[in-house]
């Protein structure tokens, strides 16, 4: 993918300092720094269970001789409602208000046409994760400080945590050919992203959690101070970001709570000041649902399916995951399209995409999955590198749903990308419009990835998304999505609600379009009307699984939660706007496409919520004298991975040995099966001699190897078992396969020869 004007001038300017021994180069880089305005951002994040309220001080000074506007491009959850900002200059604070956009444009304008400071603060039309925020009109000398409030959810991770994550990177977004007339180009112009290690800002960041269950432990991808519990019983903690983050990583925590897989229910108190009847006079319940399948049902994955998987091979996926140390392409991707290969089912069907500016496939249409198809697409795998240019997603896609769906192959779409692209709407709507054929596993990968793309794309295509930074395992999380591409789909969805007479609800939220085993749905009611004090409400979600109609309900109380600082009326507001977002534009080809639109903002207006047709606007009229001089526009830099700090890292990557897991996986057979041969007996530490003179006599050289390969994954590679336990189950069913006469002797000569104690029922045999 290309970079930006300015990323690109850094990375030459850094490399020839670097190289040639010159500090001129450096010198006028950091000149410019000098004069940014931003000086520091203060964050304090408080997480109540699986909900965060999130508050971002930005203070700026501006240190030269004229008044400046500033104007900062940053990233945000796509799925935070922003509801609150304003800004402090001296004494004086003024609070923002919500604005249909193009009236908030003009106001901002004309009050710095006037010589007076504004601000205005405004999603971005071309993605959701993407905020504008303009500081009009600072005086010389003066500071202000700026706040701005979200509250966004926490998302459960493959090992039951919640992940909360502040984006910090905001990588360059490539515009495909003919978006927008230029083609090939980013959406940040120049000046307006530097290599992480110069953003000329700090960071500091604190975050108090409070549960109803023990939080067993906070873990971060970045250093943190020591957590700080706050009572015996272990549910309130503090915990802090260590000084001198260097901006090379989004900021992650993630929490472990003791059983957070129990469904619950908050009903929370409307706004005194708002009017009943109304969403914020209203009380709101947010309902936070585990779906538990029936086990007979959730035993029998299915064994068949077309799998396609989606591969981001665009320039930019050579630096997504640099702060891991490591290239995306030489560890990561690689392998774990060798383990996906290898777990996939016998009779099924697949084919490997890969895009850049252009996009090709390894067959010209989806194969039967065989050990001949399966050694070719490893074949082409080896020699895939980060060297197909630029990011257009969208042409591969539209050509896969013009393919024809095999029947009964259900079409699963995995797909990997750094999400860097401008087209995000178009490449969402494409995936709606064939939801009904597929159902899309993505994947972001490394630091500053799209959530709006990366989440946009599981939830219209009906599945699941996921995000893989730093130090992050990328196989435990695609064998997670893998697992829930096995499941049997979840159809007839429907949610019916039970509550006392007098009482009505209104769902904020879309349609549950999707349903996972051990993942939660959330869902946000208005409720309006009376109850008694002990009043109960009963909410029942009811749907289809492998042809088993199932339901499972969820019994609250109707009494309101006070002081919960509105967050879930935020959060109901935030999914109430997304979903007559998505009614707008699906009908704005008809006749009345303003009523749609009109509705948006009077939600956004009247929550207090931002949408993408409404902005924060907040005027200092101050003492009504006008700030003197001509006004200097000083864009912000944001922190960019993009730009190539250091070439070693690369180097010191290739170098890694091995892991002996993924070289016993890369052995096995499409089958399920493992040759018996020198350099499996090398795997499992022994010589060919010595496994050939242990092989029981009456069992062929071909089960012996299997059966040893699965006792070695039972035996050594235990904690990885999520990764492999696909590609062993195979191997058990073609061992049930060849009817093995002496499988109990088979398993303990195996156990002898690799010092191991496996039971036979462990392993299925």
């Amino acid at each position: 993918m290309g970079v930006s004007c300015w990323s690109n001038c850094c990375v030459f300017r850094k490399k020839c300092a670097r190289r040639c021994g010159s500090l001129a180069l450096y010198l006028t880089l950091h000149t410019h720094l000098r004069k940014v305005p931003l000086k520091g951002v203060d964050v304090e994040v408080t997480v109540r269970d699986h909900v965060a309220t999130v508050t971002a001080t930005l203070l700026y000074e501006n240190k030269e001789q004229s008044p400046i506007e500033a104007i900062f491009v940053f990233p945000l959850p796509s799925d935070a409602a922003v509801c609150h900002f304003s800004a402090k200059i001296g004494q004086s604070e003024v609070v923002a208000e919500v604005r249909e956009k193009q009236k908030a444009r003009e106001e901002y304008d004309d009050a710095l046409s006037s010589g007076q400071q504004a601000f205005l603060l405004e999603e971005s039309e071309q993605s959701p994760d993407m905020f504008s925020l303009s500081v009009g009109s600072l005086p010389p000398g003066e500071s202000a400080s700026i706040r701005l409030e979200y509250v966004t959810e926490l998302a459960v991770q493959a090992d039951d945590s919640l992940r909360f994550c502040l984006p910090a990177v905001l990588n360059p977004r490539y515009h495909p050919q003919g978006s927008d007339g230029t083609g090939g180009t980013i959406s940040c112009g120049p000046d307006t992203s530097v290599p992480a290690s110069l953003v000329p800002y700090s960071l500091s960041l604190s975050a108090s959690v409070c549960s109803p269950r023990r939080i067993t432990k906070v873990e971060s991808n970045c250093s943190l101070d020591p957590v700080q519990y706050l009572n015996q019983q272990q549910t309130q903690a503090t915990v802090k970001l260590a000084s001198g983050h260097k901006f090379d990583r989004d900021v992650e925590l993630l929490l472990y709570y003791k059983d957070s897989h129990l469904p619950t229910a908050v009903v929370e108190a409307g706004c005194e000041s708002a009017k009943s009847g109304t969403l914020m006079g209203d009380p709101v319940v947010m309902l936070s649902l585990y779906p538990e399948f029936p086990p007979a049902v959730m035993s029998s994955m299915t064994k068949s399916g077309e799998f396609l998987f989606v591969i981001d091979r665009s320039g930019s996926m050579d630096c997504s995951m640099e702060s891991a140390g490591c290239c995306i392409f030489s560890t990561y991707s690689l392998e774990t399209l060798l383990l996906l290969l290898k777990s996939l089912p016998v009779g099924c069907y697949f084919n490997i995409y890969s895009f850049g500016s252009t996009y090709t496939h390894i067959f010209p249409k989806s194969v039967v999955y065989s050990q001949k198809t399966m050694d070719e697409a490893l074949k082409v795998i080896e020699g895939m590198g980060a060297d197909m240019g630029g990011t257009e997603i969208l042409e591969p896609l539209k050509h896969i749903f013009k393919q024809p769906c095999i029947p009964s192959q259900p079409r699963q779409l995995f797909v990997f990308t750094d999400g860097e692209v401008c087209n995000t709407t178009a490449v969402i709507d494409v995936v709606k419009r064939n939801s009904g054929s597929h159902r899309c596993f993505s994947f972001g990968i490394g630091e500053g990835a799209s959530t709006a793309l990366i989440k946009g794309l599981a939830k219209e295509g009906r599945g699941h998304a996921q995000f893989i930074t730093g130090a992050d395992r990328m196989q435990s999380k695609v064998m997670q999505s893998l697992r829930f591409a096995l499941q049997p789909a979840v159809v007839d969805i429907s949610v019916t609600w039970d509550v006392p007479a007098g009482v009505s609800v209104t769902t904020l939220s879309q349609p549950i379009t999707n349903l996972f085993q051990g993942q939660r749905s959330l869902i946000y009611a208005q409720l309006t009307g009376q109850g008694s004090g002990d009043a109960e409400g009963c909410v029942t979600v009811k749907y289809s699984l492998a042809d088993h109609p199932t339901q499972n309900q969820l019994k609250f109380s109707l009494k309101p939660t006070e002081d919960t600082g509105l967050t879930a009326h935020r959060l109901g507001a935030r999914a109430l706007i997304r979903s007559l977002e998505v009614e707008a534009k699906e009908h704005g080809d008809q006749s009345d496409p303003v009523k749609a639109k009109e509705k948006v903002i009077e939600v956004s207006v009247q929550s207090g919520v931002s949408s993408s047709l409404t902005a924060f606007i907040a005027v200092n009229k101050g003492n009504g004298e006008a700030v003197q001089g001509p006004l200097l526009r000083r864009n912000v830099p944001a922190p960019s991975l993009s730009a190539l700090e250091d070439e070693d890292i690369y180097n010191q990557a290739s170098q890694a040995p091995r892991d002996p897991m993924l070289q016993l996986i890369s052995l096995q057979r499409a089958s399920g099966s493992w040759l018996l041969q020198s350099t499996l007996a090398a795997v499992l530490g022994k010589t060919l001699k010595d496994v050939e003179s242990t092989k029981p006599t009456l069992v062929s050289p071909e089960v012996w190897a299997t059966v040893l390969a699965v006792i070695w994954l039972h035996g050594f590679k235990k904690d990885a078992q999520v990764e492999w336990e696909f590609l062993a189950m195979k191997a058990v069913s073609w061992l049930h396969g060849e009817k093995v006469p002496c499988m109990t002797e088979c398993v303990e000569a195996g156990n002898v020869l690799l010092g191991c104690q496996v039971q036979e029922s462990s392993m299925g045999v």
